[in-house]
């Protein structure tokens, strides 16, 4: 039986990254309990990609919480903006782009730190990079780093002593090439995965947005054909 400190919070968006820090997550023992977001996102075919994740790696529980973030908007994700489409390596990385979701990962990890005090879990696991990336400042080792200070003062066992939050992110210094390269040697089924920002009626991915261009790339560079279907 698992120790009940060997629970962890994986957050799941059913893409290529959160995918691999299950597996991670899985192969170094934990028990996964697994957390997806429906925001209002143009993309949710994700949903359903998470879903069957979940069931790949026998997550304990799946959960999917239901957040209005359309109401917000400010982003291509969540309002009536075009996603950009056919970006160079130099625009993608020249501003933060408008895909970026305001706030997104610091709402996500706070269901996320809520969910693991309830679970009496001091590990979250998400699937931040650093580098082949979108330019998102809520994907920085230094955001990661003041979130978890925060975690360990706004909690119970932070405060009591009892047990220290740790906000786990393998992720953050691997190229995309590298993070395919892991998942592979794990054992990940990628034509499973969902990475496209604006997805065709039948779940396809365009194959030019910010997203589908970062994973191709990766693809291309880890030597390995990409598995899913484009449009």
């Amino acid at each position: 039986m698992i120790s009940i400190n060997k629970r962890a919070v994986v957050l799941s968006s059913g893409g290529l990254d959160s995918t691999t820090v299950m597996a991670i997550a899985k192969h170094e023992g934990f028990e996964l309990y697994s957390l997806s977001f429906h925001y209002g996102q143009r993309h949710s075919f994700e949903l359903e990609a998470a879903r069957k994740m979940a069931e790949v790696f026998g997550v304990q529980e799946h959960m999917v919480i239901n957040i209005d973030l359309k109401k917000i908007g400010g982003s291509a994700l969540t309002d009536d903006i075009e996603v950009p489409k056919d970006g160079t390596e130099e625009s993608m990385a020249a501003e933060i782009p408008v895909t970026y979701v305001p706030a997104r990962n610091t709402i996500f990890l706070a269901y996320a730190l809520a969910w693991a005090e309830v679970l009496q879990s001091s590990d979250i696991f998400i699937g931040v990079n650093a580098i082949d990336y979108s330019g998102y400042p809520d994907c920085r080792p230094e955001y990661i780093e003041a979130f978890q200070r925060m975690a360990n003062l706004a909690t119970k066992a932070g405060v009591q002593g009892t047990s220290q939050i740790k906000i786990h992110t393998p992720l953050i210094n691997m190229t995309k090439a590298q993070i395919i390269q892991k998942g592979i040697k794990l054992g990940i089924d990628y034509a499973l995965t969902h990475s496209c920002y604006d997805p065709s009626s039948q779940g396809l991915a365009c194959g030019r947005c910010d997203s589908c261009i970062v994973r191709l790339k990766g693809f291309k560079a880890a030597g390995i054909k990409d598995p899913i279907k484009y449009a």
